[in-house]
Order: C-alpha cells, then structure tokens, then sequence
C-alpha cells in the first residue's frame, strides 16, 4: 500500500514535458557547426557571418529551452540544481582545458572571441540536459 506523501506525487511518466532535450540537441547541433566551420578555416581567417548566425541560433535555443524549464509545475527543483551544479563544475574544467588548446593553437582575434562563445554555449547547455533528464523522471509533490 502507498504512503500517502507518495500517493499524492505527480509520478513522472504521467506528465507531459516539453521538448527540452531535442531543442538542446538542436542547440549543440549549431554549436558543433559553428566551431567545425571556423576550426576549418585555421590558421587563416574564416568568413563569420555563417558563424555569428550558428552561435545566435545556438543562444536562442537556449534561452527557449530554460524559459520552457522555467514554467515547468510541479517540477524537481532540488535535484535540477543538484545535478546541474555538479555537471557544470565538471564541464568548466573541461571548457578550461579547451580554451587552452585554442589558445596554446595561436588562435586569435574575432575567431577566438566567436569559439570561445560556442564552447560558452555547449558549457551551458550540458548541465541543463543532465539535469533536465534526472529532474523529469523524480516524483515531485502536487
């Protein structure tokens, strides 16, 4: 027999959730485009129109996918937060070893400002993926 904290939980497979994980598929999609276009072009300088567009589509898609986790009732806030902290850490220290490499590779100028956004971006939106997709499956209180 269920207690009664659990037979009021919203059980997760119940709810409709919106489309978080494919918008920031979406996202690291433009993400991965844009740095792969501008690594192409090193040590010579690419066009960046086509870059700029990515990364702004890149941003976009975030900024949809968090307000759509915003408006998220009932939701697991807690292990959101939890989850997230601790992938972000992670992914800091990855980004860090990354920027490194840009820099170590004598990359400069407007190209390094534009592959440093990107990899701002995936920094971003991994850890609100990890934590979207634990968060969505914890029962939460109605």
């Amino acid at each position: 027999m269920a207690s009664a904290p659990a037979a009021s939980a919203v059980r997760p497979l119940e709810r409709k959730m919106p489309p978080v994980t494919e918008i920031g598929a979406g996202s690291m999609i433009a993400i991965a485009a844009s740095v792969i276009y501008l690594a192409s072009y090193l040590p010579k300088r690419a066009p960046l129109g086509p870059a700029i567009a990515l990364i702004a589509v890149a941003a976009g898609l975030q900024l949809v996918n968090w307000t759509l986790i915003a408006r998220i009732r009932p939701f697991a806030w807690s292990r959101f937060f939890q989850v997230g902290r601790w992938t972000l850490l992670a992914y800091l220290v990855i980004a860090g070893m990354i920027e490194f490499a840009f820099i170590y590779d004598q990359t400069r100028g407007v190209q390094l400002v534009l592959m440093t956004l990107a990899l701002a971006l995936f920094v971003l939106n991994v850890p609100v993926l990890v934590a979207f997709t634990v968060a969505r499956y914890q029962a939460v209180p109605r």
